[in-house]
């Protein structure tokens, strides 16, 4: 009886090892199937732009809005609807998070892990991770365009290019190569007001960032949720910071902004039930409400300027 309990003991004993070792061979797997899934380039020659100049005046008189700077503009045929102080420099926080995202695509490996570091932690105290997290990268830009995470764009700029230094380097050689003259990053979260912008390069940047698929497709949804590699619990659940989702308009794409040095941003493409198309910037509105609230009012606007200026020609 003693020898048939202990032959069972071994048995289980060697069962639960079994099953160790086929979790770490998993395990082993997921991190080498990383290695074979880039994303080819997205080749800046193929990016459609925004073709407009800036008027030598404001286009603003029909239309009193709460912000510092702004620019609105049709999408099919180029034309300035509205327009204030859209090519004076400013910082635009967050909205940075596009170029971001743009540079983070030219080097993708969706399914790669990445572990949250204490350098990623710096300076921003709020945010759904924690130091030793480890997150697929698809999560985390998922993480930084709707929830706007500084730590998840700090952990991909990180695994791109080796530190915030040299990503930023990637994000202004992106930027000159899109003829965006007038921007400057200096990190990817948007955390430092150096990293600045005028809204008619805005306007220009969220167009551009359009043209990628998956920041236009995770930037138009209202929520998203996923759960980390390395910890067992609930799934983490995103909520867009783009209100405008939540309009009555279609969200194409888009990205927010805040930080005490540029007020609250916006930098976002919409359409209408006729399939009018506007992009439209909101840079420095003094609070997060007034942020959508001008926002919206300037899209009414915009559209019902459209349709006006097709009745009349």
């Amino acid at each position: 009886m003693q020898a048939l309990k202990i032959r069972r003991l071994r048995v289980i004993i060697y069962s639960v090892l079994g099953f160790i070792v086929l979790l770490l061979m998993f395990y082993n797997f997921e991190y080498a199937e990383i290695e074979t899934m880039p994303l080819p380039l997205f080749q800046t020659s193929e990016i459609p732009s925004l073709d407009f100049e800036l008027p030598d005046n404001d286009i603003c008189r029909e239309i009193y809005l709460n912000l510092r700077a702004a620019i609105v503009i049709d999408n099919e045929t180029d034309e300035i609807l509205y327009s204030y102080k859209a090519g004076e420099k400013r910082s635009i926080a967050s909205i940075s998070k596009l170029l971001t995202a743009m540079v983070v695509l030219d080097n993708y490996m969706p399914d790669s892990v990445i572990t949250i570091t204490k350098q990623d932690a710096r300076r921003s105290s709020r945010s759904i991770f924690r130091t030793g997290d480890k997150v697929k990268m698809r999560d985390l830009l998922h993480s930084a365009l709707l929830q706007s995470d500084n730590r998840s764009a700090r952990a991909l700029a990180r695994t791109v290019a080796g530190s915030i230094n040299r990503f930023a380097e990637k994000m202004n050689a992106k930027a000159k190569k899109l003829g965006l003259e007038n921007t400057i990053m200096f990190e990817p979260s948007g955390l430092d007001e150096r990293n600045q912008s005028t809204a008619a390069e805005c306007a220009r940047l969220v167009y551009y960032a359009m043209q990628y698929p998956e920041i236009a497709r995770i930037t138009s949804l209202k929520k998203y949720e996923f759960k980390l590699v390395n910890r067992n619990g609930r799934k983490k659940r995103l909520i867009n910071t783009n209100k405008m989702v939540f309009s009555k308009y279609r969200v194409l794409a888009g990205k927010t902004g805040y930080i005490i040095e540029s007020d609250y941003c916006l930098a976002t493409i919409m359409e209408n039930g006729s399939g009018d198309q506007i992009t439209l910037v909101v840079l420095g509105s003094p609070g997060p409400q007034t942020r959508f609230k001008e926002a919206r009012r300037l899209a009414n606007y915009s559209f019902r300027k459209i349709k006006r200026l097709a009745q009349t020609n």
